[in-house]
């Protein structure tokens, strides 16, 4: 059974080698990369089964004992994440061809695809945080060039930000992982977790632990170093952004739950206040910008920073019922956000248009209900209504900070949440209910027509190289994924129940450290 472990990371690998042998044709390596990420969904429920009812499930590779080898381990955190990332890529896969033009499919993108999902799970799974370094840079070769695919200014001045950004945050990560080797001589994270709470000098682990959050909170898109995230995720393919969206930010996201629960729990009182008060600024920045935008893409985009502050929240106040809040946002967020943009795909194919502040050709609530309904239940989950998979996210997360007595947080919570709800209605008003001849602004008493914004305007051009109405495809993979969100909310009680399961886990690590080392914590 130890090798369910590895079959996530494996099956993309396999699949992205037998595309690349398939270049010449691309019925074929669709049909690959699709299967292959069924398959890896398949193997990720199984694995997350198993982890449930069994415990903590671990691989030594090579057969060498840990710490010296290379170890994969798979705990309720890393199972749940890997089930997500399967169904995202599931999602990605079938929608891809109605987004992604034939010029970019033949540039490797089914196999670069497969690549950043073996990226993704092996950072979830893995049991040695040099390994950790090691999967980033994998899902960051093969999303940079996801993202620059095309060779379009738009996406280049997005990639440049992003790869840039995103390489200064390698760099603290790198230095931060030989700093703490040189000070307890590990790199194994069940070991570390034994060796940095013998350590004599808490000083230096602290300071190690600020460089972790930093790096983190970069790949995160937490406050003050997102802007990177806006600037390119409106860029590419609406498949490609929506992969992006649902899990790339959560990878670090991942992290820090990891490390600041597994390794740095030395001094809460200090490195968790700091993630406090960055979740708090993450909140407002990204709903403030988000505010301001006229972009559909760019508006979402600002509120994956936004909704990154509440994961970052329930970490910091480091209590069971907020690690709990934070597991179930996560698993909200991940489906939602994802939804979102691929919806923004299909009003695109409707209107003809991104931009909020331009009529499209046609009302989309005219033409195509379904589409608006679809983006109303996600929007709704998102801005956190009953009885939503956002309603209960939000709650969980603000009874917490009640309970912990962080007042300040909690209306910084429910500010942001009133704050994504006015986007949410802004979109809708603009992109949905708009009329072809109404004038810009005219529907949420906006700008007036005719003012110039700060703001670019000019689409990058895949965004229409497929034109035409939204494929039966597009429609199946945004409404199953709004089931999903609808079904999470109706089946609040045991999702909540496996979240609660996997932050005692989180908090309790000695079953993580038996699981690896085979010895008492």
């Amino acid at each position: 059974m130890s090798l369910l472990v590895l079959l996530p990371v494996l099956i993309p690998l396999c699949v992205a080698a037998l595309s690349m042998v398939a270049w010449r044709s691309l019925v074929l390596q669709r049909v690959l990369g699709t299967l292959g990420s069924v398959a890896l969904l398949v193997s990720a429920v199984a694995l997350l089964l198993h982890v449930d009812r069994e415990g903590i499930l671990a691989l030594q590779m090579g057969s060498w004992p840990a710490p010296f080898g290379i170890t994969f381990v798979a705990d309720r955190m890393g199972a749940i994440m890997t089930v997500l990332a399967g169904a995202t890529g599931v999602a990605t896969f079938l929608y891809s061809p109605a987004s992604v033009d034939e010029r970019r499919q033949r540039l490797f993108y089914y196999p670069l695809l497969s690549v950043l999902l073996a990226g993704v799970c092996g950072a979830f799974l893995t049991g040695d945080i040099f390994n950790l370094y090691v999967w980033f840079e994998v899902l960051l070769m093969s999303s940079f060039v996801l993202l620059a695919l095309g060779g379009e200014r738009p996406q280049l001045e997005g990639a440049i930000k992003y790869v840039t950004l995103n390489l200064i945050s390698s760099v603290l990560f790198l230095i931060a992982v030989g700093i703490l080797y040189g000070a307890v001589g590990t790199l194994n994270m069940a070991d570390l977790a034994l060796k940095v709470a013998q350590a004599e000098d808490k000083g230096v682990i602290t300071a190690v632990s600020v460089l972790f959050m930093a790096a983190f909170g970069i790949k995160s898109a937490a406050f003050p170093l997102f802007f990177w995230l806006p600037s390119s995720y409106h860029t590419p393919p609406f498949a490609v952004s929506a992969i992006f969206a649902g899990l790339l930010t959560k990878v670090g996201v991942y992290a820090l739950i990891r490390v600041f629960t597994t390794i740095f729990t030395q001094d809460t009182a200090y490195t968790h206040t700091i993630l406090l008060i960055g979740a708090g600024l993450t909140m407002v920045t990204g709903v403030l910008g988000a505010a301001a935008q006229f972009e559909f893409r760019r508006v979402l985009s600002f509120h994956i920073v936004s909704q990154i502050g509440y994961m970052i929240m329930g970490l910091a106040l480091y209590t069971p019922l907020a690690l709990a809040g934070a597991v179930f946002y996560i698993m909200h967020h991940i489906i939602v956000k994802a939804n979102l943009f691929f919806i923004a795909g299909l009003a695109h194919r409707i209107r003809g248009t991104s931009s909020l502040k331009r009529a499209g050709a046609v009302s989309v609530y005219r033409v195509s209900p379904l589409t608006c309904i679809i983006f109303l239940v996600a929007a709704m989950s998102l801005a956190g209504l009953p009885p939503l998979s956002g309603f209960f996210a939000k709650l969980i997360l603000v009874r917490a900070g009640l309970e912990a007595e962080s007042y300040t947080i909690v209306g910084v919570a429910i500010v942001v949440g009133l704050l994504t709800l006015f986007s949410m209605t802004k979109i809708w008003a603009e992109a949905f209910w708009k009329s072809p001849g109404e004038a810009p602004g005219e529907s949420t008493g906006g700008e007036p027509a005719g003012r110039e914004h700060a703001e670019r305007t000019e689409e990058p051009e895949c965004d229409s190289a497929l034109a035409g109405p939204p494929t039966a495809m597009m429609y199946a993979v945004c409404g199953g994924l709004a089931v999903v969100t609808v079904l999470v909310g109706v089946f609040a009680g045991p999702v909540f129940g496996l979240a609660e399961r996997t932050a005692a886990e989180l908090l309790n690590n000695g079953a993580y450290i038996r699981a690896v080392l085979g010895e008492n914590p």
